[in-house]
């Protein structure tokens, strides 16, 4: 049967085009994964990893001592964008600090000082931007230290 003369020939050098395009493609989304990723990271999780699994069942036993102190508190925010903490079962000297750090992309890190406003609700100074944070609070009272991390949309 003649062939068409419209239609060619799928060749050895048509089949290594479509493999060197294929392998491109995935080459080159890789590298834009990876390019991303590594400027999203903020930094490191520990600084030693044999260190902290030394220290890890001390970490245990203090989180346990906290959870027995019965101390809770809720994180919000305020209009103004301010941060808004509401403490329960806390002796009424407490302190309450808060550190914020964006859980995703550049590092941004900021330390608050937390005023009372009555006896169990603090607030920041200064509001903060807009977006995800992660609030760590630290409430010290009676001699007592109680932490807590959770994020804040």
């Amino acid at each position: 049967m003649p062939r068409n003369s419209t239609q060619g020939e799928f060749t050895g050098r048509h089949m290594f085009m479509v493999l060197a395009i294929g392998f491109g493609i995935v080459i080159a989304v890789n590298f834009f994964m990876a390019s991303v990723a590594a400027r999203s990271f903020g930094g490191v999780v520990v600084e030693n990893s044999y260190v902290a699994s030394q220290k890890f069942n001390g970490w245990l036993a203090e989180a346990k001592r906290e959870r027995e102190l019965g101390w809770e508190a809720e994180s919000s925010r305020l209009d103004d964008g301010r941060l808004a903490v509401t403490i329960a079962g806390v002796p009424a000297s407490a302190t309450v600090h808060a550190s914020v750090r964006r859980p995703l992309g550049a590092p941004e890190a900021t330390d608050l000082e937390l005023v009372a406003l009555d006896g169990n609700r603090f607030a920041s100074a200064q509001p903060l931007p807009e977006g995800r944070w992660i609030v760590r609070l630290t409430i010290e009272a009676a001699g007592q230290q109680w932490r807590q991390e959770k994020h804040l949309p």
